[in-house]
Order: C-alpha cells, then structure tokens, then sequence
C-alpha cells in the first residue's frame, strides 16, 4: 500500500509501530542527506562525479590508493560536520523505549552511533569510514595517522605491523562482505516483526536481501523512500516524502 499523504502515512506507520514489539531499521544514504551527507545514486550523488574504485584496483595500485584516500580527505569537512538528523534521533528514541534491539545500516558515517546506539547494536554491512583498517592483518589505524603520513608523502600509507596497504574501514565494491555483520543481520531480520527500510535504494546486494528475508520470516515491511523501488511491491506501507519529515513526529518518542 502506498501511502495518499504525508499524513496518512505518518498515522499508518505509527500504528504499526505501536503494535511492533521488534522492530529492525534497515538504513541507506537516504536517512543522512538531512545530515548534509550526499547520496551515491541520486543527479549530484558522490558517484555523479567520481566513480568508485573497486577493491581489486586499490589492492593492486599504488595510485588508486593515492586517489581513494585524496577523495577520503576531501570528504572530511562534510562528514566532520555531520550530525544525526530527525530519522537517525527517532530510530534512537524508538532504540532507547525498548522497540529497536539494533539497527542494519549501507551507511559508513557513523550517524546511528552519534544519534545515541551503543556501538554494537549498529551493524554496519557495508563499513565505516571514521576510520581506517590494514587490509592484511586488519589492525585498526585512525584517520588522524593516516592523514599525517598522507600529508608527508603524498602517498597512501602502510600498515605499521605487516606493510600491507591501508584503507578506510569501508566496504568497497568486489571486497567480501563482513561475515559476522551479515550473520547477525539476517538472524535481526528473520526475529523481527516490523523492518523499516529508509532511504535504500534498495539496489545493492546482498544487503537489499535482507528486507525480504524479513518479509518472507513474517514481519511487516514499511519502505520509506523518496524514489520508487523495486521492492515496494512487497511492502506493506510504501511513504514516498522526505525522510525527515515522516520521521520527525518520532524523536520524542
């Protein structure tokens, strides 16, 4: 069903809400543009202007590397300036009474984690850019190291352990997915009994995969998305307006 109204939606979700004893929040880029965090897919997204760089092309060359880490840097006054917005503080007061046990999020901006969920109850599918990671023996390096040797050499730096090459904590395309992340996501989605998917395209997989599997175990599916999606079949409640203003009613939930 797709919602006739702003506020027909809002009603229609809330009820749902109130009648939910799990709900899973499944997150895209979406929940974050309020934030001033542009979108990948949208005209003016990220990839409108700079195509992503595959794994396989940042393990082999040093100047993919090089590039990764100078869009990473010039990114860092619009993440830095980042801070949760109405969608990210109403999934946390919904989290805080009990509603949310966790939230699956595509995100890497650490939003869900600012706007009040306790680390581990934010499973990231496809990373975090707040930091960074050796892609051979995984240890953890901050960003604040990173842009100190970048700044030195102009160049992506290595691993102070094994030399291995070092890059954001993210998951790029062609790099396998977070093992225990998606374990944890699917088991989230088959216990829950309302999944809300906000602001995904809901293109990417296998992440896009777990809003069925929600489905298919017995919970409702609510779709709040600007732009149609080719799940929105599926879903009982489709709410095509800003994210933020559906939400908003929420936050002092």
């Amino acid at each position: 069903m797709i919602a006739t109204d702003l506020r027909s939606g809002v009603e229609q979700l809330g009820d749902m809400i109130a009648e939910a004893s799990v709900i899973v929040p499944f997150t895209g880029a979406g929940i974050s543009t309020e934030s001033g965090i542009p979108d990948f897919r949208s005209p003016g997204g990220l990839w409108s202007r700079n195509q992503p760089i595959p794994y396989d092309a940042f393990v082999a060359r040093q100047d993919a590397r090089d590039e990764a880490w100078r869009r990473r840097f010039a990114m860092q006054p619009t993440f830095g300036a980042a801070r949760p917005s109405r969608g990210h503080r109403a999934l946390a007061a919904l989290y805080r009474a009990g509603k949310i046990p966790a939230v699956l999020t595509q995100n890497i901006d650490n939003l869900h984690q600012a706007s009040g969920f306790a680390e581990q109850d934010v499973i990231e599918l496809h990373g975090n850019t707040t930091y960074a990671r050796c892609i051979g023996c995984g240890r953890r390096h901050e960003l604040e190291w990173v842009k100190a040797c970048w700044e030195r050499t102009h160049h992506a730096p290595v691993c102070t352990v094994c030399d291995e090459p070092v890059k954001t904590a993210t998951i790029s395309f062609g790099q396998p997915m977070p093992e225990e992340a998606m374990q944890r996501a699917a088991e989230l989605a088959q216990n829950c009994d309302l999944l809300l998917a906000i602001g995904s395209s809901l293109v990417v997989w296998p992440a896009a995969g777990f809003p069925l599997l929600a489905k298919q175990s017995g919970a409702k599916l609510v779709i709040i998305n600007n732009e149609p999606t080719d799940q929105d079949q599926t879903a009982d409640l489709v709410i095509r307006y800003d994210i933020g203003e559906i939400l908003g009613p929420f936050v002092g939930n």
